[in-house]
Order: structure tokens, then sequence, then C-alpha cells
């Protein structure tokens, strides 16, 4: 059984950080590319970044960059959003997901996370 588990929101103030977890089993998830996308209330699931399988790549929304940071760790099958200057318009609903290409798409990817809530305050 494929699961993705996300983990590390919670709430914060403007300018602060977080660092949220996605780890994958059930399958060798090393060869596929990851990602994160967020969703607010009322609004459609937005793309924030993503990374390939080797991490040679990364690609961000425009509204994150200089500001979030993605990583990963094939041996423990766990890809990372670091989160630094976060604004009230960050809050959301944060998925991870994987996929066999890089994309900013989500219909790119085959296997989604049930989701973790950051909520920034002011």
């Amino acid at each position: 059984q494929v699961q993705l588990v996300e983990s590390g929101g919670g709430t914060v103030q403007v300018g602060g950080s977080l660092r949220l977890s996605c780890t994958a089993s059930g399958r060798d998830f090393s060869k596929d590319a990851m990602a994160w996308f967020r969703q607010a209330p009322g609004a459609e699931r937005e793309f924030v970044a993503t990374i390939t399988w080797r991490g040679y790549y990364t690609n961000y929304a425009d509204s994150v960059k200089g500001r979030f940071t993605i990583s990963r760790d094939n041996t423990k099958n766990t890809v990372y959003l670091q989160m630094d200057g976060l604004k009230a318009e960050d809050t959301a609903v944060y998925y991870c997901a994987t996929g066999p290409w890089a994309a900013a798409a989500h219909t790119q990817y085959n296997y989604w996370g049930q989701g973790t809530q950051v909520t920034v305050s002011s």
C-alpha cells in the first residue's frame, strides 16, 4: 500500500519558519520526482516546489522563491520543505506528491499525501 505522510505543520507568526517533511512508503520512490502543493480555503490547489529524483533540479513558484527550500533524502524516502520568512498568505494545507516528472502541474503526480495545515498568524 502506497502512503505519503506529511508532518511538521502548525501555527507560526509572520516572519517565522517551519520545516515540513513527507515520508513515502509502499514502493521505491527514489527515482521519482517529489513536490509540494498547497491549497488555501476557497482556492484551487497550487504548485509550491518540486525536485528531481537526484535533487539536481528544483523549481519553485514565484510566490515562494527565495523563502522556501525543497530537499530530499532518498535513503529515507523523504522530501522536505523548509519555509522561512512566512507570510499570512502562505496559510494553507500543504500536500506532498510524487510522480515521474518534476512538473508544476498537479496532474503529473500519481500519489498524494493527506496534507498538513500551516497557519501563519499576524
